[in-house]
């Protein structure tokens, strides 16, 4: 059968990968387009994407206004290459902004849809539910509080555990450094390297510690020297994220994929997130964001309390960040606390094999 994914960051060129690993293994003859990254690529056999996340990846209002010619631009060059290809099925992977568009013309093609990685509408905009109904043939989630929330909403959806599960358990590890050191992971795109970046450097220069801090795919070294600057107990590593995390002390986790997968590794954690004061005050005074859920982080989520700390927009600074992470580094009781939670998180999100049962899912729906 012929599938076109569409992932629009990171996060998204991860699970599209293991999802595309799973798809080989359960059709025999399979033939894949997809917008991605290079982990995606390498999952179908060295297969280019159409276009690569790094051209439309954005986060916050302030970036999409920033950016909309050329998300216009790539919406309609999609489209185009969705009705020139024309798919068994077109799956969506997050990046709701972008792809529940390609949900409507899709759907209004005769096209099959299929979603995976759920718009997070239990957070905010739950109009988007709307949309999803209408033109999304199946949604595919992967958290076991979005089960109760869809079912809710009568959105027909598959659930078959997280596949982080499998990316984590079938990493093979190796140490990236002799010596301890405190993690960083700053997020992936560049609005969010600049937000975390200065704060988790002051950090660094008031305890004194060794920092690795995990190069985004979608980066390079240029884009974190500013905020290095000349520090020698700072370096940056690219495609070494679940080694860093695996060794590390403790770390400074921008929320998101990344805070998930720290919890699954057993790395103690401060979860931190910030963003521009306009898509702050549009996502909780217009979306309600912080009243509809208690936690940004998704291991909290998943158990509805909190298994690590958050510090959030004016909570995210240099204080708040040193007191935490001397605990983390310090207090046992506290170490050990955490990971128990990490036990309790991994438990929800169900055993392995998650991807391959998703895929194996999705290719029972088209048949």
């Amino acid at each position: 059968m012929r599938y076109y994914l569409i992932a629009g960051e990171a996060s998204g060129d991860l699970h599209g990968s293991n999802l595309l690993k799973g798809l080989k293994a359960e059709d025999p003859e399979p033939e894949f387009r997809f917008w991605g990254g290079d982990l995606m690529s390498e999952a179908a056999g060295g297969v280019a994407p159409v276009v690569h996340y790094k051209e439309g990846a954005v986060m916050g209002i302030a970036e999409v206004l920033a950016k909309a010619g050329r998300l216009k631009r790539n919406l309609e060059y999609c489209k185009q290459d969705i009705a020139a290809w024309q798919p068994d099925v077109v799956i969506l992977i997050d990046y709701p902004g972008f792809n529940l568009k390609i949900a409507r013309f899709c759907h209004e093609r005769g096209l099959k849809v299929f979603y995976y990685i759920a718009p997070k509408t239990w957070a905010s905009r739950s109009s988007r539910n709307r949309k999803i109904k209408a033109w999304v043939d199946k949604l595919f989630v992967v958290f076991p509080f979005e089960v109760p929330y869809f079912s809710g909403q009568g959105i027909p959806f598959v659930y078959k555990g997280n596949p982080l599960l499998d990316a984590v358990d079938g990493h093979e590890y190796r140490r990236p450094c002799g010596e301890p050191y405190l993690a960083v992971l700053p997020g992936s795109r560049k609005a969010e390297i600049s937000r975390m970046m200065p704060i988790c450097m002051d950090v660094a220069d008031k305890l004194g510690v060794k920092v690795l801090v995990a190069g985004a795919p979608s980066a390079d070294t240029g884009e974190y020297a500013p905020y290095i600057g000349g520090r020698s107990n700072v370096d940056v590593l690219f495609g070494r994220t679940y080694d860093i995390l695996k060794y590390a002390d403790a770390a400074i986790v921008n929320s998101g994929t990344a805070s998930l997968e720290a919890a699954l590794i057993g790395t103690p954690q401060v979860v931190c997130w910030s963003s521009s004061a306009l898509t702050f005050f549009v996502a909780d005074k217009i979306f309600g964001v912080r009243r509809r859920i208690k936690f940004v982080s998704l291991g909290n989520l998943c158990l509805g309390r909190q298994v690590c700390r958050e510090l959030i927009q004016g909570d995210f600074n240099v204080p708040a960040v040193c007191e935490e992470v001397r605990r983390l580094l310090g207090d046992e009781d506290y170490r050990n606390k955490m990971k128990a939670g990490y036990a309790l998180i991994r438990e929800s999100l169900g055993g392995s094999g998650a991807s391959r049962s998703i895929a194996r899912a999705m290719i029972e729906e088209l048949k």
